[in-house]
């Protein structure tokens, strides 16, 4: 609540003067948005969160939640005021443990103002204690929490972190988790990492989750229900955590015999993409309605659609491709999409070619071939879609069409060694589209900025010329086995 304190003339300005400490004095608020020009108004300037400890209370009849939420950050400038992006009903803010002045604005954002300006560079410790029915909030018109018959997921892409837990909303600001959720017996709950530990008490279970390597807030994902849950090792030793609604009805058969790849699928990938980066695995499939798949950080999100037409091996590599494209390097920003899902698309066209259902190269000239000059496909520009078009089914096709003519352009040799290096180079930071085409460049010695704005860049389906110098045929082409496989995954992140 914001009060004004109008004084004529000049005593008004001495009494101003005087209300303000002089350890204010060059301090300004931090920004209401992280300067993402596809969101605006998504993350928060002026600090830098390092950890989230999330300790929750979930009443599944009701869906209500009830959190305390304590983040570790550093400050980035002189702070008089910062926000966190929230819907919730917040009771209580304490920074560096004395309470806080809070309020509302726009439509996510938690306005904080601390007792004591902060200086920059300085550790801070942010405590909001808050309450709410998640699938009652609305942003911009939707939600990202799930309701279920039997409890609520949050899941979503570019945000779903406001509808459990306060947070820098910015794939530019990654932190660790602790995830503590209090349920009644007999209801599970599924988050990142690793299952630290569960106890009993008076008709409750606390589930203790822990994610140890720097997670972007929007693949921080949470899950309550009545699941059954699978566990296992990979091949190379990673822990692996499934879990599945007990109503998944019908779907429950072919999402197990998908889902239960996941250890195959990851061993398989690292031969491509490099080890495997985090010390968890694992998929889960709650009953929600929604149609879409993420990739949350190592426990990637399913929807039981998408496994309505049989098993879906397919869409498991492509959300496990993530881990590596999307989550250990994540974009720079969201108009840097390509590198998460044209490398994801093009994971299922390696996997075609492992199961023998068409080559990457067969299936890069099909996509090239049955979309004519004036399909719209071609007006999406994968390099720079626009929020609109961030996750169109040609950032998906035509990025990967643009892989396989990065692939042709520099060879084999050094296109797997791209493959390999660039998660490493960019291990658990940010990366932009600029920054890879820089890095291909790097490793191959070639230019290649016009390959890029061909593929990438320009609005228009790229010439016959230009489809022969990058080895894809023009020509009609049979269709690839693995085609409508692939296809059914289209729109895996459609909100």
């Amino acid at each position: 609540m914001h009060r004004r304190l109008i004084v004529p003339g000049a005593l008004g300005a001495a009494v101003l003067m005087l209300a303000i400490p002089a350890s204010a004095a060059g301090h300004s608020p931090g920004a209401p948005g992280i300067g993402d020009p596809y969101y605006p108004a998504y993350g928060n300037g002026g600090y830098d969160v390092s950890h989230y400890d999330l300790r929750l209370t979930y009443q599944p009849a009701t869906d209500r939640l009830e959190g305390t939420a304590t983040l570790l950050a550093r400050t980035t400038q002189d702070l008089s005021r910062f926000n966190l992006d929230f819907l919730l009903d917040v009771g209580e803010v304490r920074v560096d443990g004395v309470p806080a002045a809070f309020a509302t604005s726009g439509e996510h954002e938690l306005e904080i103002t601390p007792r004591t300006p902060l200086a920059k560079d300085t550790p801070v410790t942010v405590v909001v204690r808050y309450s709410g029915v998640p699938s009652s909030k609305k942003a911009y018109g939707f939600t990202s929490w799930h309701r279920t018959p039997d409890g609520g997921v949050g899941a979503n892409e570019p945000e779903a972190a406001w509808w459990w837990f306060p947070s820098n909303d910015h794939p530019l600001d990654k932190a660790t988790f602790d995830v503590s959720v209090q349920v009644p017996d007999g209801t599970q709950v599924i988050s990142n990492g690793t299952l630290q530990s569960t106890s009993s008490r008076l008709g409750w279970t606390r589930w203790n989750w822990r994610s140890d390597k720097p997670q972007a807030t929007y693949l921080a994902t949470l899950a309550i229900g009545r699941f059954d849950l699978t566990t296992g090792t990979t091949e190379s030793g990673v822990p692996v955590v499934n879990a599945y609604s007990k109503d998944l009805g019908a779907h429950a058969g072919a999402a197990r015999a998908s889902v239960e790849r996941t250890g195959e699928v990851a061993d398989w990938l690292a031969g491509y993409f490099g080890p495997y980066p985090y010390n968890a695995l694992g998929g889960y499939v709650p009953n929600t309605t929604t149609g879409y798949a993420l990739e949350t950080q190592t426990r990637p999100f399913y929807s039981p659609r998408q496994f309505a037409n049989g098993s879906n091996v397919s869409v498991v590599v492509h959300e496990l491709a993530h881990q590596w494209y999307g989550d250990l390097v994540s974009v720079r920003g969201w108009r840097d999409i390509w590198i998460n899902e044209g490398f994801a698309r093009y994971a299922q066209w390696l996997w075609s070619e492992h199961e023998g259902e068409g080559t990457a190269q067969e299936l890069a000239d099909h996509t090239y071939a049955v979309h004519p000059a004036d399909d719209p496909f071609w007006t999406v520009r994968p390099g720079d879609p626009g929020p609109d078009d961030q996750f169109h089914t040609a950032v998906y096709d035509r990025g990967a069409l643009a892989v396989q003519a990065l692939r042709n352009a520099i060879g084999d040799a050094d296109f797997f060694t791209v493959l390999k290096g660039w998660p490493a180079r960019y291990a658990h930071g940010n990366a932009s589209v600029a920054d890879f085409r820089r890095y291909a460049e790097e490793v191959s010695g070639k230019p290649l900025a016009a390959l890029f704005d061909t593929w990438l860049y320009e609005p228009s389906k790229p010439a016959a010329s230009a489809a022969r110098s990058a080895s894809v045929a023009s020509a009609a082409t049979v269709e690839p086995a693995s085609w409508r496989k692939i296809a059914a995954t289209n729109g895996v992140h459609a909100r």
